[in-house]
């Protein structure tokens, strides 16, 4: 007698930016050795449109293509949002997937949310529980309403989890571990053959920094020409410092500060695929950065995080100094990067090996999808 055959879920994954991609990609993998049989559909809001902060990334961690890019595009938060909501309900319409899935803080993670709570088709939220506790934030505002409106929380860290709590919403949390350590994890040993990025720009490992600005309250023109300021004046005092300019701050400079211009030590990019970031970190010396993402790969690749912004989500990379707040306007980099001069240099050889810390021991993405298998198999 043949044994029955396992049951098949439906999911919906809804991406639109980097980091998605990025937690994504370690889900997907996750989910092609589940228990049960996953169909996964991969909505993509086009969010992130640029080729090099969209498809290469699919292309370079072997992500399945969307089953649909909606080409949402930037606009103002309230556009783009709605736009997002109309796509995506009219998709899961239709489709009605047992159950869908959303990544991290972006305005993509908060209208899936909104649509598939509407239409009462359960909600997982990948990177649950995280607080600035800085309602100026956008992102801050998405993940609250993605975090009450989810069935199910995954949680990346303890501290995510008393979030949680302290919000009452415990009882849906689950500690995960962290997937893009996972992602980390499984790219970084391969990065540095994989990627030229260094030959290419004529770069020596442990002889340059890396420079990343993208936040909405850190693009405000004049806010970002004294950010800009600052850093010109670290790139001249500490040494060359690598910008991959994100669109959005590529904009904000053609269109309000024609006049700045980079600092000779100051390198200005193309942004970056992912295992060209992974090897440019590998070999730098400190990465400046108000990035959620980019402080936790600096993290886990135990390169020395600057963050600017004046709050990091990410408490847990501030132990020992791995990570330190600078400020929004860069009053504290000099000092900051003085400081980092005196330490100790790591190797640039080679990734640290995997060790269990505070985003967990690697394993979050096959924790996720059991928890995943566990929600469609449980009575309604």
């Amino acid at each position: 007698m043949s044994a029955a055959p396992l049951r098949a879920i439906h999911t919906v994954s809804i991406v639109g930016a980097r980091p998605q991609f990025v937690k994504l990609s370690a889900v997907s993998r996750a989910m092609k050795q589940a228990r049960l049989q996953i169909r996964d559909q991969i909505l993509h809001t086009g969010q992130h449109y640029d080729d090099t902060m969209s498809r290469v990334f699919f292309e370079q961690l072997g992500i399945p293509q969307p089953t649909v890019n909606f080409g949402i595009g930037s606009a103002p938060q309230g556009r783009q949002t709605a736009r997002m909501l109309e796509a995506i309900e009219g998709y899961l319409t239709e489709s009605r997937p047992d159950v869908v899935v959303v990544y991290g803080d972006t305005n993509s993670t908060l209208a899936g949310t909104l649509a598939a709570a509407k239409l009462h088709i359960p909600v997982a939220h990948v990177e649950a529980g995280l607080r600035s506790f800085n309602r100026r934030m956008p992102e801050e505002l998405n993940r609250i309403v993605t975090d009450h409106l989810s069935q199910v929380l995954f949680a990346p860290t303890t501290t995510a989890i008393e979030n949680l709590a302290a919000e009452g919403l415990q009882a849906r949390a689950l500690l995960t571990g962290d997937v893009m350590y996972d992602a980390v994890l499984f790219n970084a040993q391969t990065a540095g053959s994989r990627s030229s990025i260094l030959q290419d720009l004529k770069l020596t490992a442990g002889e340059y920094g890396i420079v990343t600005i993208h936040r909405a309250e850190n693009t405000v023109p004049e806010d970002l020409h004294t950010l800009l300021q600052a850093i010109n004046n670290a790139a001249t005092r500490f040494g060359r410092m690598v910008f991959p300019i994100h669109p959005r701050t590529a904009a904000v400079l053609q269109a309000d500060i024609p006049d700045w211009r980079p600092a000779a030590d100051l390198m200005v990019t193309s942004p970056l695929g992912y295992i060209d970031m992974l090897a440019l970190i590998q070999g730098a010396n400190w990465v400046l950065t108000d990035s959620g993402g980019l402080q936790k790969e600096a993290y886990f690749l135990n390169c020395p995080c600057i963050t600017l912004r004046d709050e990091t989500e990410w408490i847990e990379t501030l132990r020992d100094g791995a990570n330190c707040i600078a400020g929004s306007d860069g009053a504290r980099l000099v000092e900051i990067l003085n400081d980092q001069t005196r330490r100790a240099r790591r190797a640039f050889d080679r990734p640290p090996p995997p060790r269990a810390g505070p985003f967990g021991a690697g394993n979050a993405a096959q924790r996720i999808v059991a928890a995943l298998c566990d929600l469609c198999e449980s009575p309604s």
